[in-house]
């Protein structure tokens, strides 16, 4: 059985050994990751307007 502390002290170590990305990586990514969700917002949101019209037009 593994006692809190000792817990602790290991992810201590396993957070030692992780490479963290540079402030550069991380605004570049973060902006990446911005725009791909715009870009699917939009789609989905150019699908769905357009279902909307077909389907208004299918009821009237």
């Amino acid at each position: 059985m593994t006692t809190p502390v000792k817990f602790l002290g290991e992810v201590r170590d396993e957070l030692r050994k992780v490479t963290w990305p540079t402030q550069k990586e991380v605004i570049r990514l973060t902006l990446v990751v911005i725009a791909i969700s715009l870009l699917v917002g939009f789609f989905i949101g150019g699908f769905d307007y357009v279902f909307t019209k077909l389907m208004e037009l299918v009821i009237k």
